[in-house]
């Protein structure tokens, strides 16, 4: 399982169904329905947290709040910078286990050689973006949420990337793809987060599992001859890393050659030692 390398981010501890998370000089705790065990919370910061994300049993839920916040506060990860604040549903506008998948990113398009044009798939708070600017790449960010595109302007901001070469895009992904389509435009690499469930402007229920063969085939036309890689990441428990390898074998391998990689991505736990999976991430690469 691959672990991101953080300094400002900690998962301290992990139980009866939720985190215990330093953001910076914040401390969160905020529930996970993966934590089925119950061993204690021995560090005293389960009880001098600053505020406490709490599920409501007829859906949703609420911030408890015990200390003042900041509206905003920042954390860095290596040279970038992000924007941290408690949203709805539990969220801060980072994934912390993701920075594993910047470093690979960053990692290829600095070993090219040249300038790799970059797709960035549902692309939130801009995270990826940004680690591909600042490795320099040319990214095209798109996320259907105007709200967090502009987060993500924020964040290239915070990063002093504003001025490398970003369109930002307020977009449905499916829709955005096949006018590139049309247009014949090409990626060298393709960066994509699918959500696991949603519904379409239509009311139209979107499934991952039923979804995503449909969306890697419909990207296939926009990879370039040259394209370097395609990062495809689950947080969906009934897709296995070992099903998102097959997938993009048998899709872009038999056309591209290079080879396919899968893993568990996760978070290491001060307080056990041991690693909080956090999703599944397939790799296609050159």
């Amino acid at each position: 399982m691959r672990e991101a390398q953080w300094k400002d981010y900690e998962l301290i501890d992990c139980s009866d169904g939720e985190r215990l998370e330093r953001w910076g000089e914040i401390v969160l705790i905020r529930p996970d329905p993966q934590i089925i065990w119950s061993t204690g919370h021995k560090s005293p910061l389960w009880k001098n947290a600053h505020a406490r994300y709490t599920r409501s049993s007829s859906g949703g839920g609420a911030w408890q709040y015990y200390k003042k916040l900041p509206s905003q506060w920042t954390i860095s990860y290596k040279e970038l910078t992000f924007g941290i604040k408690p949203m709805g549903f539990k969220h801060t506008g980072v994934f912390p286990e993701q920075a594993v998948n910047w470093d690979f990113a960053s990692d290829k398009i600095r070993s090219c050689g040249r300038q790799l044009k970059v797709l960035n798939m549902f692309a939130y708070t801009g995270a990826a973006t940004l680690a591909c600017l600042n490795a320099g790449a040319a990214v095209t960010h798109v996320d259907a949420s105007k709200g967090m595109v502009q987060w993500a302007k924020e964040n290239a901001a915070l990063s002093k990337l504003s001025d490398k070469p970003v369109r930002w895009l307020v977009d449905d992904c499916v829709k955005f793809v096949q006018r590139e389509q049309r247009r014949g435009n090409k990626y060298d690499g393709i960066i994509m987060d699918p959500p696991s469930y949603g519904r379409g402007p239509g009311g139209e229920v979107w499934k991952l599992e039923e979804q995503l063969f449909s969306l890697v085939e419909l990207c296939l036309p926009i990879l370039s001859e040259q394209a370097e890689f395609f990062i495809l990441n689950s947080y969906t428990t009934g897709l296995s890393p070992a099903v998102m390898e097959y997938l993009l074998g048998v899709m872009l391998k038999k056309k591209l050659g290079g080879s396919v990689s899968s893993s568990e991505i996760g978070l290491h736990v001060t307080e056990s030692g041991f690693t909080l999976p956090c999703g599944s991430t397939a790799i296609w690469m050159r």
